[in-house]
């Protein structure tokens, strides 16, 4: 009898489980531009990713200054003094983070990295990889708010801009705000690679 009634628990945890409420996508998922709009992010930030360290390598060259997390660099004191604002946080898909809230920080850290490269793209002395990684971030930008549209999100708050090329005074300030700006860069695009395969996964347990 005890046995009996442990299994019938269980069953019926079960399927308390499998009734649990998925986070609703809507008809959007399925949408054949938003498919190919998710896509092509995936595409650009993993081309972001990967050019980073060339980036970094043209316009900071330093021997101080690597992207390397395990050089022990501690520059939170510069993070403070030049004003550069943190990303945005990105999180799993569920019923308290949505598609749009996702989406939404996802612009609104693309913005703050656009701002903030644009603001040292003036300052540094080779400025032509930078260039090519903005017109990603642009691009990337562009296929956020096509997603947004296509699902008919409301837009998030307004990015207000970091008042960073104010702080720019000597060319340490500089390489230490394009430094900062590539390594916030490089997290943020990690964590917004993950997020949109979190949304590709929703999609798919929709779809079943």
């Amino acid at each position: 009898m005890y046995t009996f009634h442990i299994l019938s628990l269980l069953c019926a945890l079960a399927l308390l489980v499998r009734a649990a409420p998925l986070p609703k996508t809507g008809p959007v998922m399925e949408n054949p531009d938003f498919i190919t709009a998710l896509r092509d992010s995936t595409t650009l930030v993993n081309k972001i990713l990967r050019d980073i360290p060339a980036v970094h390598a043209s316009c900071v060259n330093s021997e101080t200054l690597t992207l390397n997390p395990s050089a022990g660099q501690n520059l939170q004191y510069m993070v403070t003094a030049l004003g550069i604002p943190s990303a945005p946080t990105l999180m799993a898909i569920s019923a308290d983070f949505t598609i749009e809230m996702s989406l939404n920080r996802m612009s609104e850290g693309l913005q703050l990295y656009q701002d903030l490269l644009s603001t040292v793209r003036t300052r540094v002395s080779t400025p032509e990889k930078l260039d090519d990684l903005l017109a990603d971030i642009r691009d990337l930008l562009s296929q956020v708010l096509q997603m947004r549209e296509l699902a008919q999100l409301e837009a998030g708050a307004q990015y207000g801009g970091s008042g960073l090329a104010a702080q720019l005074a000597e060319e340490y300030e500089v390489k230490v705000a394009t430094h900062l700006a590539l390594t916030q860069l490089q997290s943020f695009s990690q964590d917004m690679f993950r997020s949109l395969r979190n949304i590709s996964r929703a999609k798919l347990v929709a779809r079943n």
